[in-house]
Order: structure tokens, then sequence, then C-alpha cells
């Protein structure tokens, strides 16, 4: 069973992060749903998270759920290449490394910005998406 990110589909860093995800997996492995679909709105539920509380975003990874650097650290270790070793941050304490994910987490929207509307999958890239 694919991984399955739940992201933010309307904030600029997580759609560019989903973007970045799909040009450095190793493999095609993940699935993306937008937390305002109701994929994303059952998955959250689903693990125990409020849709309306959009902080982090969710890696589900062999029926658990995972948040902040944790799941991007999970993310990192499917990327090909010298982007395997993003990684490696897991060597930075958890308290800090979740510290600096909560501050970019916080200001994203006033840094990266916010779209009007979820960033809509190419053809080709369709079937990685769940929507309903």
């Amino acid at each position: 069973m694919p991984d399955i990110v739940v992201f933010d589909g309307v904030c600029n860093l997580c759609t560019h992060s989903v973007q970045f995800i799909l040009r450095h997996e190793a493999r095609p492995h993940f699935q993306f749903a937008p937390l305002q679909s109701p994929a994303g709105e059952r998955l959250l539920k689903t693990f125990g998270f409020s849709p309306d509380d959009a902080r982090t975003f969710v890696l589900i990874a062999d029926g658990k759920p995972y948040v902040k650097s944790d799941a991007a650290i999970l993310v990192a270790k499917r990327f090909r290449g010298v982007w395997k070793l993003v990684g490696l941050v897991w060597v930075i304490p958890r308290p800090i490394r979740n510290w600096i994910y909560d501050v970019v987490a916080r200001n994203r929207y006033q840094w990266f910005g916010k779209a009007e509307a979820c960033m809509v999958p190419t053809p080709e890239l369709r079937s990685r998406f769940l929507e309903a």
C-alpha cells in the first residue's frame, strides 16, 4: 500500500512540497490528499486530527500517522540520490526539529502565500491524488 501525504492544498509551501516529492521520490510511491478534499478530511478524522487545525501535513505510512519533522524525515527516506540525505536531520533532537517545523508552519501563509483553491494535478498525476 502506498503511503499517503495529507497536505494543506491552498498553502503554496505545501503544494510546492508535494511537487518536490513528486520530482524526487525514488519511485512512484506516495499518494496525496488535500485536507480540503473529502478524502483528506476523512483520513484526518480517522487518525484523530481535526481538518480545521491544519498546522502540519500528515503522513500515513503502514497504517500509522506521522506528523511534523518525523513525517518529513520518513518522506525524505523515499527520495533518490543526494536528496535522500535530508532524512539525516533525525540526528537533531525532535524538540528542536519540531520547534523549527512549527515556526515555519505557523508563518507559511505570510512567508509563502496562500492560493484561492487547491492545486489541480496534471492528467498524468491525477491517479496519485485522492479526492473522494
